[in-house]
């Protein structure tokens, strides 16, 4: 009887069965992910700018936001990771699947025909959605919901980066300000990450390399810390720059009727592309050309410039994708234009300094960005990196795009504990009870229209 009762527990208990659900999960991540990837490209096909020339793409970019105001008028808002985050913490994940009707259309038109975010927002919402599906239909608890979706999402991380570890690491510091918080989460979002991870590195025969290839660092000296402080510092200074100039931009088109929004943003980018091709495209296919290249400093700091440019442009727009990958892009231009200012730096260390700095400044993600970061450029510059993350997040904490990005509920409920008298035992305590959780929507991801442009998407 004994025995029995250790197997049902080690074997079948409900942790157990959830972690079933979790390599579930993760495979399916890593088969939406190959599928929608696989759009994409086909879309490229026909639509991606380097298929044209500037003055033809314009039409493109034009006629895919007049596209993108129809699909969102009749088929609703695609809404956006910051929505999403806003219901990881109040009931384990999104409310429906309905948004994923105009989502995937919407977001595979911007990204194919050259717009200037990337596919990691939607596809991670995306897959996040299915997992927190399936969690409902398999009348799981809020928690375990919130587990399959956070799964979901490391899974979509992955299929695009390549770092396992890094990616489940950054779902889950995506959720929070001050780093991961649902601890519980951690070992199945690794495992459902490498599940992803695994099915598509076999669908698409990649093989498992990092998607970018930054060099080799060779040695890194004690003066590389004090260079990677000084490119986080740097880097805080630009994604604070990329924050409020996408919250200034998105006054401005809030200021245009919701169905034209779209066209105005694919006419801006248009032009925008006549002073630098770099506008355009998330940037994954630019990096390793760019790393290699051999430029004067002008080319690189226009570079970051415009994509920089073309990021915030799409990004208020209504346009859909993620703004991760054009980070790294910014960063990368940024690393190389240090090293050709001062040749005596590490390329390797300043370009991995800055792509980390840029990309938490912004994404609240320390840990995460720091190991995706460093899988693809080498463990040898962890420390650098690392400290280049941590300066960064410290520079920026006050600074947020992400606005549903909090504590989770009831995690840190200082005023509770305040109220716990010192002379009476902490379980006799009556701690005031937590404020009601707020509505679909009721945060600052709810209050966006179609026109605002994913605010939030990381994404």
């Amino acid at each position: 009887m004994l025995s029995r009762r250790l197997f049902v527990e080690g074997f079948l208990g409900q942790r157990r069965r959830l972690m079933g659900w979790v390599v579930l999960v993760g495979v399916g991540g890593g088969l939406v992910g190959g599928a929608f990837v696989g759009a994409l490209h086909l879309l490229e096909r026909g639509l991606w700018p380097t298929q044209w020339s500037t003055f033809s793409h314009l039409f493109i970019l034009v006629g895919v936001g007049m596209a993108v105001a129809i699909l969102t008028h009749v088929l609703g808002n695609p809404g956006d990771v910051e929505l999403l985050v806003n219901n990881i913490h109040v009931s384990g994940g999104p409310e429906d699947l309905t948004d994923l009707r105009s989502l995937i259309p919407v977001a595979l038109l911007c990204i194919s025909s050259g717009g200037g975010m990337g596919p990691e927002a939607p596809l991670v919402q995306t897959t996040g959605s299915l997992a927190w599906w399936l969690g409902r239909r398999r009348r799981f608890s809020r928690d375990e919901i919130r587990i399959l979706t956070i799964t979901g999402m490391a899974a979509g991380f992955t299929v695009l980066f390549g770092a396992p570890l890094g990616s489940a690491i950054f779902a889950l510091e995506i959720l929070h300000r001050r780093g991961l918080e649902y601890y519980e989460a951690l070992v199945p979002a690794v495992v459902g990450s490498l599940s992803g991870y695994a099915v598509y590195a076999v669908l698409t025969g990649a093989g498992l390399q990092p998607v970018w290839h930054l060099g080799a660092a060779g040695h890194v000296h004690r003066i590389d810390l004090l260079w990677a402080t000084a490119a986080g510092a740097a880097g805080a200074a630009v994604s604070a720059m990329f924050t409020y100039a996408t919250a200034g931009l998105q006054w401005l088109f809030r200021r245009i009727p919701p169905a034209i929004r779209p066209v105005g943003g694919g006419l801006a980018l248009a032009l925008l592309a006549f002073w630098s091709p770099y506008a355009l495209t998330f940037g994954e296919a630019q990096v390793n050309p760019l790393v290699a290249r051999k430029a004067l400093l002008a080319v690189f700091l226009i570079a970051a410039a415009a994509k920089f440019c073309g990021t915030v442009v799409t990004l208020s727009s209504g346009w859909r994708g993620g703004f991760i990958i054009p980070m790294f892009l910014m960063g990368v231009a940024l690393g190389r234009a240090t090293h050709v200012l001062f040749p005596h730096t590490n390329g390797v260390v300043m370009m991995a300094a800055f792509m980390t700095a840029i990309n938490v400044g912004v994404t609240k993600t320390p840990l995460g960005s720091t190991l995706v970061v460093t899988e693809m450029s080498g463990l040898q510059v962890l420390p650098t990196t690392l400290l280049a993350a941590m300066v960064s997040l410290l520079l920026t904490s006050e600074v947020s795009l992400i606005h549903t990005q909090r504590e989770r509920q009831g995690a840190f409920d200082r005023e509770a504990e305040a109220e716990v008298p010192l002379n009476e035992p902490e379980g006799l305590a009556n701690p005031r009870p937590s404020s009601p959780p707020p509505a679909r929507g009721g945060s600052a991801a709810g209050r966006g229209s179609a026109g605002r442009g994913g605010k939030g998407e990381a994404p």
